[in-house]
């Protein structure tokens, strides 16, 4: 009993502290609430940083890694052309020094040939001496006759001038200019005007129309004797018999020199020639081997054996013959890998 006494006389205190508490609390409230929204907004705040600082971490990681596989794919891509281009450069420069050497040979073998050349030159030269001979003598022939024809033509002019000049000459009576009594012996004109005859007198002049100026023409003569009879049917004269006329007409055709040369007349001489120095072939300079000196070069040229003559030096090295083969066609398969190797593999 004395307990609820107690509780109740206590009652009035507890209810007031109570009250000034929940006042109080009340007060306090939102500094409080804005307080917590501070706390979480700045817990939320850090707790994303970090999120977002480890996301930008992993994709750094993920971007490093698939770059690095960019990179040495490229790179190993890069590798294979540049090994393929310096392999091809490799085999082009081999490809052309085996060319280079092929057709040396074959040009110093075939084409401009030593001994050949020296024939021909040979040739030339007495060709070229001949011709020179026969120009010289045309030179001369023709400087010959152009002499003679200016000693002609002189010899014209002269006359024409002394039939000219006939009037001048000597009689038996009174001497000519040229046969000067004060003189041993006449001049040589005066031997020209005795040979020449004197010019003929100039016929009428035309008469000429005193108004218009043309010139009248003369009226024939008149026939002093009465004109021949016409020529019958009968042939007169020396002519061809009709067989002789029919041989000119169907003679054969007689072309000139340079029609009757043939158009490839260079390109078969020089055949002819080359066909007649590999027939007749020598080497001045016999081939001397390196080792066994004693004994003389068999030239392989001219070798034969039991299968027959060598074909060395008359065949071309691509020649062959397709019915000695396994199969028909050749194949020839060209395999890259596309490995790192990048090595070739021909299958034949």
């Amino acid at each position: 009993m004395a307990t609820v006494v107690r509780i109740v006389e206590e009652s009035s205190t507890v209810m007031g502290e109570v009250f000034d508490r929940n006042r109080a609390a009340e007060e306090l409230r939102l500094r409080e609430f804005d307080a917590s929204v501070k706390i979480q907004a700045w817990f939320r705040g850090a707790r994303v940083r970090a999120y977002i600082k480890y996301l930008n971490k992993c994709a750094t990681i993920v971007q490093k890694l698939w770059r690095a596989f960019l990179g040495r794919r490229l790179y190993r891509e890069i590798m294979a052309t540049q090994v393929m281009i310096m392999r091809m450069n490799f085999y082009n420069a081999l490809a052309t020094k085996i060319q280079k050497i092929w057709r040396g040979y074959y040009t110093r073998k075939y084409i401009h040939n030593y001994y050949s050349r020296k024939q021909y030159l040979e040739g030339l030269m007495v060709k070229n001496s001949i011709v020179r001979k026969e120009l010289s003598e045309y030179a001369e022939q023709k400087a010959v006759e152009r002499e003679q024809a200016e000693q002609e033509a002189g010899q014209m002019k002269l006359k024409e001038e002394a039939s000219k000049k006939h009037y001048l000459i000597s009689t038996d009576v009174v001497p000519g200019i040229y046969n000067s009594p004060f003189k041993p012996y006449p001049d040589e004109m005066e031997f020209i005007l005795r040979s020449v005859q004197p010019r003929p007198p100039e016929g009428p002049k035309p008469k000429r129309d005193n108004r218009s100026g043309i010139i009248i023409p003369q009226t024939p003569p008149l026939p002093l004797t009465e004109p021949l009879p016409p020529i019958g049917a009968k042939i007169q004269g020396p002519f061809r018999t009709p067989a002789e006329v029919q041989k000119q007409r169907y003679k054969k055709l007689q072309p000139t020199l340079r029609v009757q040369t043939s158009f490839l007349s260079v390109e078969e001489a020089r055949e002819a020639m080359k066909a007649k120095e590999w027939v007749m072939r020598v080497n001045d300079n016999i081939f001397e081997p390196f080792t066994r000196r004693s004994v003389p070069y068999d030239p392989l040229l001219h070798t034969t054996s039991k299968f027959g003559h060598l074909s060395y030096g008359t065949q071309y090295f691509r020649e062959e013959d397709h019915q000695q083969h396994i199969t028909d066609k050749v194949r020839i398969y060209l395999l890259i890998s596309q490995s790192t190797e990048n090595h070739f593999k021909f299958q034949i």
